[in-house]
């Protein structure tokens, strides 16, 4: 016989409740919303995460030119994310492990990874990620949400050796939709790994809004079921991304388990320069999120404070600009790789079939063919 537990005659009671809470420190203008925390009266920090932002921005401008004069494959813009991936990589130690999606440029600089290596990567040279400063860093990961597994994977590593360090993982609004999201941050859970997972909520997954990815009020609730903390920031303020990574981190590394947050921002360019945005949404629904992207709230911010002027930021640009072009031209006089590079690392011995292709790829770079 089938009980109705929805009958009236039923007995029912919640058994649990959850909440999400939303956190920022500037408004829209740069201004202070209440209290800031303590790290703020360190102006060094705060200018140094401001350089990183602008010259992530520099450079990526400069790569989008260089892919569309024929001289650098597809690229991810990461215009609007600099907030995101600057506080980010503020927050983490050198020890810690990195695994981004594929746009986090600012995460990679502030972590020591050279503007050459992230030019060798999109023309088509796995040599740029060999990263000197970071080794144990990651690659960037195209095939969507794949980065989580291998985050998870590496914090259980990291929990076995009993090793003080952390994973931390980006991820995209869509990536959130994969199995293999779910897959982690339930491991994760169970395991109380130290994993820390960002996920950059750009609204926007190609050409698909987020309203139709997920039926839920945020995506940092998706955290609930694999029973980890949850949170939702300000994406676009690089004050509050610090300290809720810096603060997951610490928890992390302490034995206190995972944690997700949701860092709200906005892709200000195409998906990826073989995208066109404008065919999807709206030139007025772009220019309100301009508004209030991160880079003039945090110049606004430290102009306020006295930490920034108009002679700093002209010298900053200049500097960007200068490292930038002295990078673009050792990336465009470094030797292309032979083709052989494709096949090499993939078996101890190459099966007959890609023996094959590895000969047939040679005689089409061969010269003159």
């Amino acid at each position: 016989m089938f009980k109705c537990y929805d009958s009236p005659m039923s007995q029912h009671h919640v058994v649990a409740r959850f909440e999400i809470a939303y956190r920022a420190c500037l408004d829209d203008d740069g201004k202070p919303i209440g209290a800031l925390p303590e790290f703020v009266e360190d102006g060094e920090l705060l200018r140094r995460m401001y350089r990183m932002m602008v010259r992530a921005r520099a450079f990526d401008a400069k790569a989008v030119n260089l892919q569309r004069t024929g001289k650098l494959g597809t690229y991810p813009s990461c215009l609007g994310h600099e907030a995101a991936h600057v506080g980010v990589g503020a927050a983490m130690r050198p020890e810690d492990v990195l695994f981004t999606v594929y746009r986090e440029i600012g995460t990679k600089f502030w972590r020591g990874v050279g503007l050459l290596d992230i030019l060798l990567y999109w023309g088509g040279d796995e040599r740029g990620t060999l990263y000197e400063r970071t080794p144990q860093d990651f690659p960037f990961c195209v095939p969507i949400g794949s980065q989580m597994a291998h985050a998870a994977g590496a914090a259980l590593a990291m929990q076995i050796r009993g090793e003080p360090r952390c994973a931390l993982a980006f991820i995209g609004d869509g990536g959130t939709s994969q199995g293999a999201f779910y897959e982690a941050i339930n491991l994760a859970g169970v395991k109380a790994l130290p994993l820390v997972c960002v996920i950059v909520n750009n609204r926007w997954a190609i050409s698909v809004p987020v309203t139709a990815q997920s039926a839920a009020q945020t995506l940092a609730q998706k955290a609930v079921a694999a029973g980890i903390p949850a949170l939702q920031v300000d994406g676009n303020d690089v004050l509050v991304v610090y300290e809720a990574v810096a603060e997951a981190l610490a928890r992390a590394r302490s034995g206190g388990g995972p944690t997700v947050i949701e860092a709200l921002t906005y892709r200000l360019s195409d998906h990826t320069t073989s995208d066109d945005a404008t065919r999807y949404r709206s030139a007025q629904e772009v220019e309100a999120a301009r508004r209030v992207e991160p880079i003039a709230r945090m110049r606004n911010f430290l102009s306020a404070r006295g930490l920034w002027d108009g002679a700093a930021e002209e010298a900053l640009r200049r500097e960007c600009s200068d490292e930038i072009e002295t990078a673009v031209q050792q990336y465009l006089s470094t030797p292309k790789q032979s083709t052989d590079a494709m096949f090499d690392y993939l078996y101890a011995q190459l099966p007959p079939t890609l023996r094959a292709q590895r000969e047939e790829a040679r005689r089409y770079a061969a010269p003159g063919h």
